[in-house]
């Protein structure tokens, strides 16, 4: 398949109207939408914006590479924008960027389309490449250019290989695995080729390990390069020099890892460890156990909102209706509750302690980690209790690797189905049953009974804090620490501080919407239009509606942001409201415990509190 079947003349841009990073991704995602290549334009620009979180896809050299792999995507395609005096869209290099690429991925694309998607991931790394899309007068002259790159890559690929002065190994991966896996990948090749050293590249991208490194390669070669910001396989590299880098290193500095790699300036790899705990960092890469942590929440979650909404749901009924002894008992309330609670809220905390103890350890880890968590849950540890589990799972059997690395290698078979799951898991044990859950379970029955006992100005100002650090960084880990709270206190039986805490969520792309209504000159057209989609995102408790407007004017958006929802989650606790679904939104407003219309105007009037700030504080649009 060649690149220009995804890549068609109803979905280029030449000249981009686009002056944010924001704006270029709606106008790119109207594009696709217009062009027919969507089911969900929403949902679609929700995952671009979630790829944008973990980090920008700006790559620098003038280039950028939005994508998604999502079930928002109808037919997989791509869509190009160019912008001759520049964008500004947080690239590595921190130069403008002017090549735009927006590749959209369908959940269930096939390893043509892949592979067709990376190859022009690869060719944006030639500069001339690059210089002919940016001279290009005419949409068929960017076809053209492309089709041209294609056949010239096809002729160089038959040629031989130049003599090679050493020999070294790279592995690449990105969480999407579609462009920046393969862009490191052609950077390493190209320099490598430039420098007549002989290098293979095995690629971890969304159509499966590619040019997978044989046991034999691994064992001759000089050294390895790890270039990733998602789990590789690491252990067979035990032994070899290792050099670790995120991703868009091999992207940006081949040559400097190329020659890391040649003069073997690295450590040499005991096993063990993450690859994605490398102590080189970019620009906003997050920290290792920020990624642990969210490796367990983000495994967690279909648990919580699933159980969670099953549970309030049983309320319906009447709030005992679930109790065989009460006079509201209800089999349907007593099947919810038991499917909701009893099983999905009870795997909630095992399942948070094992993936954070598999993120730290791989595989070895969770065994330890799912039996730890289940004995936080069981013991009255709850929330914090399975949070310290899945740390500590993970870390012993860390240890234990380090341990038993000196065994002979006739044992090295019985490790992960023997050695470490019996003392992982016993260790672990020991430590959570005699250390842990007393302490953390005293805690946990202390913090409950200080919050019930909390008068009605005290409430007011927790529901104050909560809901302002949910609008502060909108999904990051400030949002995330308030919302894995509020889970918490759910758990411990306690629904008011998560009552607050969706109020605040739900304030920031609600307010912004009305402010794009009632301030119109204060808002381009892109924004506009992304301001009606903020209605349905906020409807949903989805806080990361408001990122694209907070990242254009963030000394203006982001206090109106605050202001508005900490007035909500204020006004939430004052007026008693107690909220049993863990997610939802709009949608388990009639499930609250209290006056389901008191928590629709309390989510109101901090809407219209932010939306009045920003229409003050922001600048009009100059058209």
């Amino acid at each position: 398949m060649k690149i220009t079947d995804l890549l068609k003349r109803d979905t280029i841009l030449l000249n981009l109207e686009a002056n944010s990073k924001e704006s270029v991704i709606d106008e790119l995602v109207n594009q696709l939408d217009r062009a027919g290549r969507l089911n969900n334009k929403n949902e679609f620009k929700e995952a671009i914006l979630a790829r944008e979180a973990q980090s920008t896809t700006g790559i620098g050299e003038g280039i950028a590479i939005p994508h998604a792999k999502t079930n928002a995507v109808r037919t997989p395609a791509i869509a190009f924008g160019r912008s001759t005096k520049g964008i500004d869209y947080d690239a590595l290099d921190g130069q403008p960027s002017h090549l735009f690429f927006m590749i959209a991925a369908s959940a269930g694309a096939n390893n043509t389309h892949l592979e067709t998607l990376s190859r022009l991931s690869s060719f944006l790394m030639d500069m001339e490449f690059r210089k002919k899309l940016l001279s290009a007068n005419s949409v068929d002259e960017v076809i053209s250019a492309i089709d041209a790159k294609e056949a010239a890559e096809s002729n160089d690929s038959d040629q031989p290989a130049a003599a090679s002065k050493g020999s070294i190994l790279a592995v690449t991966a990105c969480p999407t695995g579609i462009a920046h896996t393969y862009m490191a990948a052609d950077a390493l090749k190209n320099k490598a080729k430039e420098l007549g050293i002989d290098i293979k590249v095995e690629t971890n991208g969304s159509g499966g390990v590619k040019n997978k490194l044989t046991a034999k390669e691994i064992e001759e070669a000089t050294a390895i390069i790890v270039a990733a910001d998602t789990k590789v396989e690491m252990d067979r590299f035990k032994g070899k020099v290792v050099i670790e880098v995120p991703v868009a290193a091999a992207i940006r500095k081949p040559q400097e890892l190329i020659d890391k790699a040649v003069s073997q300036q690295g450590p040499t790899y005991q096993g063990g460890g993450s690859n994605q705990e490398s102590t080189e960092k970019e620009p906003g890469q997050k920290s290792g156990f920020y990624k642990h942590l969210m490796n367990g929440v983000s495994n967690m979650l279909p648990f919580v909102v699933g159980g969670g909404i099953l549970i309030a749901l049983s309320f319906i009924f009447g709030i005992e209706a679930f109790d065989p002894e009460s006079p509201q008992y209800h089999p349907i309330a007593e099947a919810l509750m038991t499917i909701g609670g009893g099983n999905a809220f009870g795997l909630m905390i095992p399942v948070l302690a094992g993936f954070i103890a598999m993120s730290i350890a791989d595989r070895p880890g969770f065994a330890p980690g799912m039996v730890a968590g289940f004995m936080a849950a069981t013991g009255g540890a709850g929330f914090l209790g399975g949070l310290i589990a899945g740390f500590l799972a993970g870390y012993i059997v860390v240890g234990l690797k380090r341990l038993f690395q000196g065994l002979p290698e006739a044992l090295e078979g019985i490790k992960p189905v023997l050695l470490y799951p019996v003392f992982g898991i016993l260790i672990t044990g020991l430590i959570m049953m005699f250390i842990i859950i007393e302490p953390v379970s005293a805690m946990n029955v202390g913090l409950t009974n200080w919050l019930q006992s909390l008068g009605t100005g005290n409430l007011v100002l927790m529901g104050l804090l909560l809901g302002g650090m949910m609008a502060i960084d909108m999904g990051g880990p400030i949002n995330k620490a308030a919302f894995t709270f509020g889970i918490a206190m759910i758990d411990a039986g306690n629904l008011a501080p998560h009552a607050a805490i969706m109020a605040g969520g739900m304030v920031p792309p609600l307010g912004l919407a009305i402010a794009t209504f009632m301030f119109k000159r204060k808002f381009t057209k892109a924004e506009r239009e992304a301001g009606k989609t903020n209605i349905i995102m906020g409807a949903s408790f989805i806080t990361e509606g408001a990122i694209p407007f907070a990242a254009a004017d963030p000394g203006r958006v982001i206090p109106s942001l605050v202001v508005g929802s900490a007035v909500a989650g204020a006004l939430t606790m004052m007026f008693g409201i107690g909220l049993p679904a863990p997610h939802g939104g709009a949608f388990v407003i009639p499930l609250v415990e209290g006056n389901p219309l008191l928590y629709l105007v309390a989510i109101l009037i901090g809407s219209v509190i932010t939306a009045l700030m920003v229409g003050v504080l922001k600048k009009e649009v100059k058209l």
